[in-house]
């Protein structure tokens, strides 16, 4: 079984540390944004679970876009790498890193 979209974004970003991944995506018909930093996942938008087996990013979720933050991470002055990358886009910068 293929790894779930979120936990292959997690390992992303154990890779490449100086960045941040805000990840905007569609969950139970509602829009969430997603910041993913080391390996860790936090929703921006609403309560994150305390238990780190509850995925934040959950298989069903459609990815809207997602953008490439340079770490630290400031959400009042962010430093984007790339901004709005698809899936499909994310999908080679995940098989570069080996993901």
């Amino acid at each position: 079984m293929a790894e779930a979209i979120g936990q292959r974004l997690e390992q992303y970003t154990i890779k490449r540390p100086q960045e941040v991944l805000i990840v905007t995506a569609e969950i139970d018909g509602e829009e969430d944004q997603i910041a993913i930093f080391k390996g860790f996942s936090s929703s921006l938008m609403r309560p994150t679970a305390f238990d780190p087996d509850v995925p934040v990013l959950p298989a069903e979720a459609k990815i809207i876009k997602i953008d490439r933050v340079a770490s630290p991470y400031n959400p009042d002055s962010p430093r984007y790498l790339q901004q709005g990358l698809t899936w499909e886009i994310m999908q080679q910068l995940l098989a570069d890193v080996g993901v």
